[in-house]
């Protein structure tokens, strides 16, 4: 199974999540918030800190990708010509990381956040855990 957990709480969180949503055509993840049930336990099942949401993380499988490693694993599985991004690859995974690293830290300032977690709406609510 291929989930994608996300801070509930973000603004830019829940726009990619809906960008997720509408590349996804065949449907092959998943998601849950960092906040919700699942999202605790995939943090304690690879011992991540219970209350630092500063990174989506996916998990492909049994294997658990973080910040940029995330997102170019994620758009692997896109449709359309998304999956071309992938040659971001090359970059090294510092410079990759560090960048998602600054973004994050600021996601809420240049963004906004929300009180609650997203709600799916009904047909949506299949494909969240």
């Amino acid at each position: 199974m291929n989930i994608v957990y996300f801070d509930g709480v973000c603004n830019l969180c829940n726009s990619a999540i809906n960008f997720l949503i509408d590349q996804d055509k065949k449907q092959n993840l998943k998601f849950a918030s960092l906040q919700s049930e699942a999202g605790a336990e995939v943090l304690r099942r690879f011992s991540l800190p219970s209350d630092d949401y500063d990174s989506f993380l996916f998990l492909k499988g049994n294997q658990l990708f973080q910040k940029s490693d995330a997102v170019l694993e994620i758009i692997k599985l896109l449709g359309g010509g998304w999956p071309i991004l992938v040659v971001f690859k090359i970059i090294p995974r510092s410079f990759r990381d560090w960048l998602y690293t600054k973004v994050a830290q600021n996601r809420y300032k240049w963004f906004g956040k929300r009180n609650e977690c997203r709600l799916p709406t009904p047909e949506l609510k299949a494909r969240f855990l």
